[in-house]
């Protein structure tokens, strides 16, 4: 990847990518992008990542009307996008992947799926104007699995946590 100033980095330190970094890093788009940068990065181990949640969001509309509610599978699904920019930053910054040198969207073909939500834990409501805070750390690998750790809080309140399994890589 030719690095972005946002994606600069000293070696040893954690990288941090923009917005339209993630869109070069991820095959997601509007409405289902959910991760507005990531930051503390250390490819292929860990990363945060921020949501600002709008009340724009295309899921208001219909989780609740009169009572807005951010569905706990787009919670997962924002965690689950940040351990994907994890996992493609290690392929994209080591060149051991598709470079985004030679072909930005090729980068986003490395990205996998998720496989099973192992456990997770909902403690509190997110809301329109919250700003998630995403964690996510890459645990073993189980040939083609990887079990993830994954946090989303709200200022100092945790609102989801859990285990995930990821693909590491798209087949088909």
């Amino acid at each position: 990847m030719t690095p972005a100033p946002a994606a600069a980095a000293v070696a040893g330190k954690a990288l941090s990518y923009s917005s339209d970094d993630i869109k070069r890093m991820l095959p997601h788009r509007w409405p289902m992008l959910m991760i507005d940068r990531a930051y503390d990065v250390v490819p292929g181990v860990s990363g945060r990542g921020i949501k600002s949640v709008s009340v724009n969001e295309p899921f208001f509309a219909g989780h609740y009307p009169d009572h807005s509610i951010m569905p706990g599978v787009m919670i997962v699904e924002a965690m689950a996008q940040l351990v994907a920019v994890v996992y493609v930053a290690e392929i994209v910054e080591n060149g051991t992947g598709n470079d985004m040198a030679a072909g930005e969207a090729d980068a986003s073909r490395n990205v996998g799926y998720l496989g099973s939500i192992s456990t997770m834990k909902f403690s509190r409501l997110v809301v329109p104007g919250d700003q998630l805070t995403l964690q996510a750390t890459l645990g073993q690998r189980l040939g083609g699995l990887r079990q993830v750790k994954v946090r989303a809080s709200v200022g100092s309140e945790l609102a989801a946590a859990g285990t995930l399994v990821v693909t590491t890589g798209r087949k088909g």
